[in-house]
């Protein structure tokens, strides 16, 4: 049997899902930013990957979703933020850091429902001093994000997780397995399953081993991975996603009919 072809997140937040993979008989697994899995994924550089949510409705598919393991927040995330100076429903352009399509789409959504804006957008790499000489507010994510000083540039955090719960009332789904049809088996399904349950379980040793040089951040790390970042799409986690796919395709930014497709993991291929 050949190997599945798998690309992950290279960010701190992902690592429990990957826990114990490396390595893997079953497994090739290599990391990149969410963007980048999502483009390997549409070219079939890759069998499986860990996608941000709104690719799995902007690739060639269809895809099959791995049930289970996600990327999500119920409130605030820490990682995904919008950074301003200026009073939300003053703000004109967003520099966006382009690393993760799904955080780009959050942002439109956001600030359409909650402050009734439309900012022009610009791309840029995750730099805040840079990005809010050229824009009226900057979207950082991941480690970036988790760790920027934002007080030492005068701006303000907007921290998308917790204004998504706050205007939804449901959690929020980042990033999942995704896959093209037919290339999981069902043991495959349940080894993606059973390393997120085991990286969950070790979010301390996963937190020291990511900042095995900084001491200082590895508390953070773990207050990160233990508090803000939660790992399982049960039902409330699909409804956000649905909601999240409904606001995203008002907004001209996806199609969306309502169905989404998974691999069962008691029968080989998805359903």
């Amino acid at each position: 049997m050949s190997h599945v072809r798998l690309g992950a997140v290279g960010y701190l937040n992902a690592r429990p899902l990957v826990f114990g993979l490396e390595g893997s008989s079953r497994f090739d697994l290599r990391f990149d930013v969410p963007s980048r899995c999502a483009t390997l994924l549409h070219e079939h550089g890759i069998d499986v990957g860990l996608i941000p949510s709104i690719d799995y409705l902007r690739g060639p598919g269809p895809y099959s979703i791995v049930p289970g393991p996600a990327v999500t927040s119920r409130g605030p995330v820490a990682s995904v933020a919008l950074y301003t100076r200026k009073e939300p429903r003053d703000i004109r352009t967003i520099a966006m850091d382009t690393s993760s399509r799904t955080s780009i789409a959050l942002t439109t959504v956001l600030v359409n429902r909650v402050y009734r804006i439309a900012p022009d957008t610009l791309a840029m790499p995750p730099d805040l001093d840079a990005m809010l000489a050229r824009a009226d507010a900057g979207l950082i994510i991941g480690d970036h994000a988790l760790l920027l000083d934002h007080g030492a540039a005068g701006a303000r955090k907007i921290d998308l997780g917790a204004l998504w719960t706050d205007t939804t009332g449901l959690p929020f789904v980042y990033a999942f397995w995704a896959g093209w049809p037919g290339v999981l088996s069902s043991p495959d399904v349940r080894a993606l399953q059973q390393a997120r349950d085991d990286g969950v379980a070790h979010t301390d040793e996963i937190a020291r081993t990511y900042f095995e040089d900084r001491v200082d951040l590895q508390a953070v790390a773990s207050r990160y991975l233990r508090d803000n970042v939660q790992y399982f799409l049960g039902p409330e986690e699909l409804e956000g996603l649905r909601a999240f796919y409904g606001y995203a395709a008002e907004c001209g930014l996806v199609i969306f009919d309502g169905q989404m497709r998974f691999y069962d993991a008691e029968h080989s291929g998805s359903r």
